[in-house]
């Protein structure tokens, strides 16, 4: 299993870590007790004035941000493939109707596809767990401070906190930034590259956007290209197998602007350098020991902040489309850690 070698290889590196390394060094906001939306906390009439504007403007388009889902698309490996059965057109005796349906024969759907992760996708461990003892799930640690006993109490549990149906609607002004022409001067970033800290501002700077920068309630979409990889039927099985990423200062500086949400044109969100998946490559630079999956760890353990992946930016990033409001509303899926998204930006073309 690709995600066991993983863990082995860096327990076997020596990995280890204490509770105050799974930490970062900035300062958490303030949300009320017992919160479990995160960053989701600076939406409201503030963020829905900023959409105004773009929604009233005549010349503005809708993009669709989502790629089509197929039993043919790419797959994550660390999900079960989806497969849906198309059932024959059926009718009902006595009747002139004719009716057709589906049914998920296999497969996680909130792992597949363009999909958003759930606050509760991600806990952090105390230490690094060797991948030969059983699995410690009872220490692990989530956002807010809740316990595995909190959030997952058994195996078999749905998550009673911080799941996808504890979402609001997410309507918003959006922000995307260009990394597939900044950083990989109009070509694909490479597998493992990252957008840091920097980049980002420079990116701002480059489009114009230095002085508005990223405020509380943004969602931010960074095209890098890798997208572009994106093929249905997924005949060549490369998409998923590495792909870059944002690096951990980029994390914490998008923290520290509030961002309720961030999504690339990538897999993992994370750098994942060739090799990496199966044991064969380092951490991406700066992750903190023990956590490769670093962006992850900020973003849901620590910040509340939400993601998707394999967001489709192509056409807004043709288009020139700094600035749209956004609208993302995932399936209430009670206890779920993640869902199937259809995330749309309206927005005008720069021309």
């Amino acid at each position: 299993m690709i995600f066991l070698r993983l863990v082995c290889a860096l327990a076997a590196a020596g990995a280890a870590i204490i509770a105050a390394e799974a930490q970062t060094d900035i300062p958490r906001p303030v949300w009320p007790p017992g919160d479990e939306i995160g960053m989701a906390n600076t939406l409201g009439p503030s963020t829905w004035q900023r959409c105004a504007t773009y929604l009233a403007d005549p010349t503005a388009k809708s993009y669709e941000l989502s790629h089509l889902r197929s039993n043919t698309m790419p797959q994550s490996p660390f999900g079960v493939p989806l497969r849906e059965r198309y059932r024959p057109t059926v009718g009902v005796a006595g009747t002139r109707h004719a009716f057709n349906g589906e049914e998920t024969v296999s497969g996680e759907p909130a792992a597949q596809g363009t999909q958003m992760d759930a606050i509760g996708h991600f806990a952090v461990l105390p230490e690094v767990w060797d991948g030969k003892t059983a699995f410690p799930a009872a220490s692990a640690q989530y956002y807010g401070n809740y316990k595995q006993a909190d959030v997952k109490p058994t195996s078999d549990s749905p998550l009673l906190k911080l799941g996808i149906e504890k979402v609001p609607p997410i309507i918003t002004t959006a922000v995307l930034l260009d990394a597939k022409s900044y950083l990989g001067r109009g070509g694909t970033m490479q597998a493992g590259q990252v957008v840091a800290a920097a980049d980002i501002e420079a990116m701002l700077k480059a489009q114009g956007l230095e002085r508005r920068g990223l405020m509380p309630g943004d969602v931010v979409y960074i095209y890098t290209g890798w997208g572009d990889n994106w093929k249905d039927p997924d005949t060549e099985k490369f998409y998923y197998t590495k792909g870059p990423g944002l690096s951990y200062d980029a994390a914490k500086y998008i923290a520290e602007k509030q961002v309720v949400l961030v999504a690339l044109d990538n897999p993992f969100t994370d750098p994942v350098a060739e090799g990496f998946l199966e044991g064969k490559a380092p951490p991406p630079p700066g992750a903190p020991e023990g956590l490769p999956f670093a962006i992850h760890h900020v973003n849901l353990t620590q910040f509340g902040i939400y993601q998707i992946q394999n967001a489709n930016l192509g056409a807004l990033a043709k288009d020139k489309v700094w600035l749209s409001c956004t609208m993302i509303l995932p399936l209430r899926a009670q206890g779920a850690a993640g869902s199937p998204v259809r995330p749309v930006a309206i927005g005008t073309p720069t021309r």
